[in-house]
């Protein structure tokens, strides 16, 4: 089976830089490594690309929905490609993170995310892996919507790309199986600066 690995965002250029596309940014990042091309797939409701990483035919999905519903191409690239939650691997931006920390938890709940809620609305096992990538917060919860939707300083964008491609290197120990190692280096890594 292959393993599933949906980046979440908002299409369109007027979100490519905005903190919200953290999802994308990581996919992106991952595509450019191993010099895969994105195509849209419209039943999919995704943009999808292939890559072959430790023996492990992997899936990378950009859904086209907003991301309020990004469940419906999660459960579209999931029901097409035959993948189960054990095989599912969700990256974001998280607010409760600091810029330049990005960190793997396997499931739980969506935290608020409007992503995570749809494709917990859209799927029936929440206990897949999620890659939460910081974006800090802005202090007041009426502040929140303009701020994911807005681009982040350059100092924060680039602790955000750093831990982006710490995540990065860390993807063949997960699909290895070793995903508790993979944990461990995301979570001690660049702890001492911040």
């Amino acid at each position: 089976m292959p393993y599933l690995i949906v980046g979440l965002g908002n299409p369109g250029p007027k979100y490519t830089e905005t903190r919200h596309n953290a999802g994308f940014w990581f996919l992106d990042q991952l595509a450019r490594t191993e010099g895969v091309q994105f195509k849209e797939q419209s039943r999919l409701r995704a943009e999808t690309g292939r890559l072959r990483m430790n023996g492990h035919d992997c899936i990378l999905a950009k859904p086209t929905t907003f991301m309020n519903h990004s469940g419906q191409a999660v459960r579209a690239v999931m029901d097409y490609y035959q993948v189960t939650a054990s095989d599912l691997l969700v990256a974001y931006d998280e607010l409760d993170l600091p810029p330049g920390i990005a960190r793997l938890k396997q499931g739980g709940g969506h935290g608020g995310h409007n992503g995570m809620r749809d494709i917990f609305r859209h799927t029936v096992d929440h206990e897949f892996l999620r890659l939460r990538i910081g974006i800090g917060h802005p202090g007041s919860k009426d502040a929140v919507t303009a701020y994911v939707l807005g681009r982040a300083t350059a100092a924060q964008e680039k602790l955000i790309i750093e831990a982006i491609s710490d995540a990065v290197r860390e993807l063949p120990r997960v699909l290895a199986g070793d995903v508790a190692g993979a944990m461990k280096e995301l979570h001690t890594v660049r702890d001492d600066g911040l």
